[in-house]
């Protein structure tokens, strides 16, 4: 299946759902939140130890996903009023299309933890990247891994329409690259980990970082539920970032990680090499220009142009400024 020239189009129904999110919001008693597996993060400990539900007053779902727009479908839906650590090029595929949601922090940074791995028997690196022309290729579209992966065969000059690209979740890829099914493969957490026990990736996260392919995941919900529902929001990204704190704070690293890795469904150690390639950037760190200040917004209009360039999306919008509201988490910072 060739979806080189994939497009991304909202139906009308998904919008029609995306407006029933208010008048959802305003009689909730349970709150539904998307996050993902084999991805650990500071917030885990809260979720596992019930200090969410404590500090909000409410229910709360916990649903895990496979990718960044299949969390932006069920936003869309109605299904989820939160996603936690949702890739910047699935929010920007959503709200280039006309959803409409916002990004209301800065979930995590890792450039190290986003890649594409090419197979072991092609002996293909940096070097000889020209090579990749024509082969194939297993990336989950729509996502920071894609975004990644178009940034890298751009700069390598590798044109993506002679090769043969596959939309596969990270999982699935890893099982399919194991096989030898794959000439490629893109993805992330755990499934990165075992797609490098058979390949090779082309770029270090810092290489990634110096040409400007920058990889972080927001906190994002839709624009009706942040209006409806402000001190909630607000609530929950303080308890988001306590636990990132009291990460960061490295002494109770020891408590906080087993309790991280069985809520992330791996083990220890692999946990543990995973959340150290991670950076959580506090409440004033977010709210400054490096990132919510501007130039995240910044960054996510060079993310739709990237996508618009390769046929994956019809356009870019004008600006992402109203893609992103600050003043929830101005509130958890105080």
């Amino acid at each position: 299946m060739k979806l080189t020239k994939l497009k991304f189009v909202m139906t009308s129904t998904a919008a029609a759902a995306a407006m029933l999110t208010a008048s959802q919001a305003a009689a909730l008693d349970e709150l539904t939140v998307a996050y993902f597996l084999e991805w650990p993060m500071p917030f885990q400990y809260g979720k596992a130890e019930g200090i969410y539900e404590k500090e909000l007053g409410v229910k709360i779902n916990w649903v895990a996903f496979d990718t960044g727009t299949a969390m932006s479908a069920a936003m869309a839906s109605g299904d989820v009023q939160i996603a936690v650590s949702q890739g910047v090029p699935p929010f920007v595929v959503a709200t280039s299309a006309g959803q409409d949601l916002q990004t209301l922090d800065v979930a995590v940074s890792y450039s190290e933890n986003d890649n594409c791995v090419v197979a072991e028997g092609l002996e293909i690196d940096k070097t000889s990247a020209d090579e990749l022309t024509g082969r194939k290729v297993g990336v989950p579209i729509g996502t920071a891994a894609h975004y990644g992966f178009l940034s890298q065969m751009k700069h390598f000059g590798v044109d993506v329409d002679t090769m043969e690209i596959v939309d596969m979740a990270p999982p699935d890829g890893a099982a399919a690259f194991a096989q030898g099914n794959l000439d490629m493969v893109c993805g992330w957490g755990g499934a990165l980990r075992r797609m490098k026990e058979h390949g090779n990736v082309l770029l270090t996260g810092a290489e990634k970082e110096a040409l400007g392919i920058l990889v972080f995941d927001v906190t994002a919900a839709p624009s009706n539920f942040v209006a409806q529902e402000p001190e909630l929001v607000a609530n929950f990204l303080k308890v988001t970032a306590d636990m990132n704190a009291m990460w960061n704070a490295g002494d109770q690293k020891e408590v906080m990680l087993p309790v991280i890795a069985k809520d992330a469904g791996m083990d220890i150690a692999d946990t543990e090499a995973t959340i150290s390639t991670f950076s959580f950037p506090s409440v004033e760190e977010q709210l400054s220009e490096k990132w919510l200040g501007g130039a995240a917004q910044s960054f996510m209009l060079g993310v739709a142009n990237i996508f618009v360039g390769a046929g994956s999306i019809e356009a870019a919008l004008d600006s992402y400024a109203g893609a992103v509201e600050t003043a929830p988490l101005a509130a958890a910072g105080n």
